[in-house]
C-alpha cells in the first residue's frame, strides 16, 4: 500500500505529493508512509507552505487539522506549530478570538462568507488544537509501547516568549501534573505520576549538573534516575509521586514569562 500510494501521488524527485498542500504533507508523515530518501523534502516542503507560501498560516481543512500540529512536533518543528498558533490575522483562532468569538467557528472566515451552510461547512471542529496544547506545550503523552499511561511521557516543549504552562491530565491511575515556568534561564517544573505507573521526564537544561528536585542535585534524588542529555533536556527515569525539577537553560530557550 505505501509503495502504490508513493509510486501514485509522490514525486520522490522534489517531495512534492499530489496537490502540494499543507494536508497532502501532514497526512503521509502522519501515517509513516514518507520513503526515508524523501522524509527531508517533503518536511522542507510542509514547512515552506506554512511560513513563506502562507506567512506563517495554516491552510487546512477538518482533515488536515487533526494531524498537522502534532506532525509538527513529531518532525521537529514544533516552532512552526507555534507560529500558527500565535497567529491572529486570518485564517487563524487568533482572529476568531480578535472578532469577540467564543466558540471556534465552522469555517475559518465565517465572518465574511455568507453564513448559510455548505459542503465546505465544518471544517475545523474537529481540529485538534487542544490535545496539541497537552501534548507539546504541557508534553504530557502516553507511551506507545505501554498503551493507557501505565508509562508517561513527561516532555515540554518551550516555545516562543510562552512563559509558564499548567495542564493535568486524568488517566486511568490518576491525575498526572505537568507545570513549568522559566523566568530567564531560569525552569521550574513541577510533575505529579500517579501510583502505579513510571515515567520518562525531560527537563530542559544545558546540562543535567544544573538540575535539581526538590532543591537537591537531581541526581541525588529518591526515585530519580538520570538516563542522558537529549536535543538540550535531562532525560530522568522516575516512579510515582510529586516532583519539583528545577534547572539552568540552555541560551536557545531561554524566555520570560508571558
Amino acid at each position: 500500500l505505501k509503495l502504490a500510494f508513493n509510486k501514485k501521488f509522490l514525486d520522490p524527485a522534489t517531495g512534492v505529493y499530489l496537490s502540494n498542500t499543507q494536508c497532502a504533507y501532514a497526512l503521509p508523515l502522519a501515517f509513516g508512509l514518507v520513503p526515508d530518501e524523501c522524509r527531508q523534502k517533503v518536511i522542507d516542503n510542509l514547512v515552506n507552505d506554512i511560513l513563506v507560501t502562507h506567512k506563517g498560516h495554516l491552510s487546512v481543512g477538518l482533515i488536515g487539522m487533526q494531524w498537522l500540529m502534532q506532525v509538527l512536533t513529531d518532525i521537529g518543528r514544533p516552532d512552526v506549530a507555534w507560529t500558527i498558533v500565535t497567529q491572529t490575522t486570518r485564517p487563524s483562532w487568533g482572529y476568531m478570538i480578535g472578532k469577540d468569538a467564543t466558540t471556534i467557528w465552522e469555517r475559518w472566515d465565517s465572518d465574511t462568507r455568507d453564513p448559510g451552510m455548505n459542503s465546505e461547512a465544518l471544517l475545523i471542529q474537529a481540529g485538534n488544537l487542544d490535545a496539541w496544547f497537552y501534548q507539546t506545550l504541557a508534553g504530557i503523552n502516553y507511551d506507545r509501547e505501554q498503551p493507557g499511561f501505565k508509562h508517561v511521557v513527561i516532555k515540554p516543549q518551550l516555545l516562543g516568549d510562552l512563559g509558564c504552562v499548567k495542564a493535568h491530565h486524568d488517566g486511568p491511575y490518576g491525575r498526572i501534573v505537568s507545570n513549568w515556568k522559566r523566568e530567564g534561564d531560569k525552569l521550574t517544573m513541577e510533575v505529579t505520576i500517579p501510583a502505579n505507573t513510571t515515567a520518562t521526564v525531560y527537563v530542559p537544561a544545558k546540562d543535567a549538573a544544573s538540575v535539581t528536585e526538590s532543591g537537591k542535585p537531581a541526581v541525588n534524588a529518591i526515585g530519580v534516575k538520570f538516563l542522558r542529555m537529549e536535543n538540550s533536556a535531562a532525560v530522568y527515569a522516575v516512579g510515582s509521586g510529586v516532583y519539583r525539577f528545577q534547572s539552568v537553560l540552555s541560551e536557545n530557550v531561554k524566555g520570560e514569562s508571558k
